[in-house]
């Protein structure tokens, strides 16, 4: 209709609720994911009189969000790779932390430890010196197992931490299906988007890609699939599918990700997760293994360099040296799934070969293969797993026995679980190997001037390591070894005999002897220990060229380097998502002043639309008074 009473209620109402939407921005203005309404107006359609069309007033045409969907999308990517991002970094950092502290490093310890072995060079029959050097050797054993309890219980908590982010998914992903169904019923009910619904599901698809990162597609009917950037759908229309966790074959205390089908738990692939999720994963591959491994590789090379040094010795009391600390052997595990007997011994081959990473083995039915387990790269092993020929791979030495069956998987942890088994193997200091186990004289007979250079032991194995020992110059130039053969000596000639190697200078005369035999109790020769030192300072790994010194200060540049590049790219990606917030808000935003000002605005409209209604109820009464007289 056209008359005043009719235009003037559409206004009315119309403004009404104009005033209603800009009350509720200004309610909602803190509310996490609300989006900013607007009333749209139309004009109602008017009636054609013979002169032309009359007005009919004013109708709400449509109660809108302001959003931009492709602002939406960068939002809901945003979120993720900062969720991932503020996972990474602030493990690395205490990764970083755990490595380098004053109270956690090795650094200290260590170079403590050598200084005491250098006390020993010094006072090589001094108890208190001795001592010191087991208290040294000590600390650093304990020193590695603190260390690898922080670090094996940042990997419990990153296992926790993904359990607990799983459910926090599956909550999410129920929640999204649940608000499909209500927008679908609404939007078939009312034949318009129910935006505060939809204001909800926004929030929450974003929550979602906090955790685990994901892609979504709108439907014809209203609702939104969810995917995982891998494509494993989250949510179709009404319905969501739950992600379960099932162990890891290899170690129990790990969890891997499936996701619910028809058909069975579908394993998910870490490489299309995104978010928190990611970067729990992306810790654990990225920062929290290579530490471990590290760790191992130290720990390892350690204890084989200084062990087979020290049974290279003999101690206070005459016995040749046995280990200083107790040997470590790679761990193996066979995976819960396998069919077949199959088992294998590891040990420390070479060390200089030595990565601590994590190997994996599989059977193919003819022959074993290796693989590193954190990528799948295809490894390099020799051998035939024998006793006598034995697989090398990655610098450990394995010897397999019973039958294996196709498929079968054996993990090797070259070094990850090496350092928490760090210990000492001797608690008397007179078992520390200070001395050489074999001693050269020069009778004071002798009448030339052939001068013996330093022993050196390069078999502490050989049987006839202490057997006594005379070498005699029968004519210039030409000595002979326990009575026997004739060998022809140049000065500065190296003389290798049962294990050991000694340089002899100089110009034996004729019926010189010189004398090796076993080194006896209670000596005061410092040989073995002056080789102890060098340990720290020789080149162990990374085939020779890397010092255990060396190493420890590259494990805290990894990983300070891993946790500053995290950091870094956090605080990046913070400012970009600070950025879509501002562009957002800019759009999407409750601006106070500005619904102030509308909220003025339609209060006057109202007003002006009460006065229509008033001036049209007047011309009413003056027309019925009119009438009646």
């Amino acid at each position: 209709m056209s008359d005043p009473f009719s235009i003037g209620t559409s206004a009315l109402l119309s403004f009404q609720r104009a005033m209603a939407t800009s009350s509720n921005n200004v309610a909602n203005a803190n509310t996490p994911g609300y989006t900013r309404q607007r009333v749209e107006f139309s004009s109602r359609v008017g009636q054609g009189q013979g002169f032309g069309f009359l007005g009919a007033g004013v109708q709400i045409s449509g109660v809108n969000r302001l959003l931009n969907s492709f602002l939406v999308s960068r939002m809901d990517a945003s979120a993720s790779e900062l969720g991932r991002l503020s996972v990474l970094s602030g493990l690395a950092n205490r990764v970083d932390r755990a490595v380098s502290d004053a109270g956690t490093t090795l650094a200290t310890p260590m170079s403590n430890f050598f200084d005491s072995v250098q006390g020993v060079v010094a006072e090589p029959t001094s108890t208190a010196a001795r001592q010191s050097l087991l208290d040294g050797g000590q600390n650093i054993a304990d020193r590695f197992r603190t260390q690898a309890n922080q670090l094996n219980q940042l990997d419990l908590e990153t296992s926790q931490r993904i359990g607990a982010t799983v459910e926090e998914v599956n909550r999410l992903s129920a929640t999204v299906a649940r608000l499909n169904q209500e927008i679908v019923r609404a939007r078939g009910e009312f034949n318009k988007p129910p935006n505060d619904l939809l204001d909800q599901r926004d929030y929450a698809v974003r929550q979602l890609s906090a955790k685990i990162g994901v892609l979504t597609f709108e439907q014809d009917d209203g609702s939104l699939n969810v995917q995982t950037g891998s494509g494993a759908s989250l949510v179709l229309g009404g319905s969501s599918q739950q992600l379960v966790l099932s162990r890891d074959p290899f170690r129990l205390d790990r969890q891997q990700i499936a996701v619910t089908s028809p058909l069975g738990p579908i394993p998910l692939s870490t490489a299309g997760l995104g978010g928190e999720l990611a970067g729990l994963y992306d810790f654990r591959a990225q920062v929290l293994e290579p530490a471990q491994a590290q760790l191992g590789r130290l720990a390892l090379g350690t204890v084989e360099a200084f062990n087979a040094q020290q049974r290279a010795g003999v101690d206070f009391y005459g016995d040749l040296g046995g280990n200083f600390f107790r040997p470590i052997a790679p761990t193996v595990l066979p995976a819960t799934t396998n069919g077949g007997s199959a088992n294998f011994t590891a040990r420390v081959d070479d060390v200089g070969a030595l990565s601590g990473r994590d190997v994996v083995l599989r059977f193919d039915g003819t022959t074993w293969q290796a693989r590193l387990a954190s990528t799948g790269a295809s490894l390099p092993m020799t051998g035939s797993g024998s006793a006598a020929d034995p697989f090398i791979v990655e610098g450990v030495a394995l010897e397999v026995s019973g039958v294996p069956a196709t498929g079968d998987d054996i993990m090797v942890r070259t070094g990850s679980d090496a350092a928490r088994q760090m210990a000492l193997a001797i608690i008397d200091p007179n078992r520390i190997a200070a001395a050489l186990p074999v001693r050269g004289s020069a009778p004071l007979a002798n009448t030339g001037n052939g001068v013996l250079g330093p022993l050196r032991v390069t078999d502490p194995g050989n049987p006839a390591l202490q057997s006594p020992v005379t070498i005699e110059f029968t004519t210039p130039g030409v000595y002979s070894v326990n009575g026997a053969g004739a060998f022809a000596y140049t000065p500065g000639d190296v003389i290798s005999l049962n294990g050991w190697e000694v340089t002899l200078d100089g110009q034996p005369a004729v019926g010189d002897q010189f004398v090796f035999g076993p080194t006896g109790p209670r000596s005061g020769d410092n040989g073995n220990a002056r080789a102890l030192a060098e340990v720290g300072r020789m080149g162990l790994f990374a085939a020779g060229s890397q010092s255990i010194t060396a190493a420890i200060s590259e494990s805290i540049s990894q990983s300070g380097g891993l946790a500053r590049q995290a950091d870094f790219a956090f605080t990046a990606q913070g400012a970009i998502d600070n950025q879509l917030q501002m562009e957002r808000d800019s759009v999407s935003g409750v601006n106070l002043d500005e619904e102030a000002a509308n909220l003025l605005k339609f209060q006057q409209f109202y007003q002006a639309a009460a006065q229509i209604i008033a001036v049209a109820n007047e011309t009413f009464q003056s027309l019925l008074a009119a009438v009646r007289r």
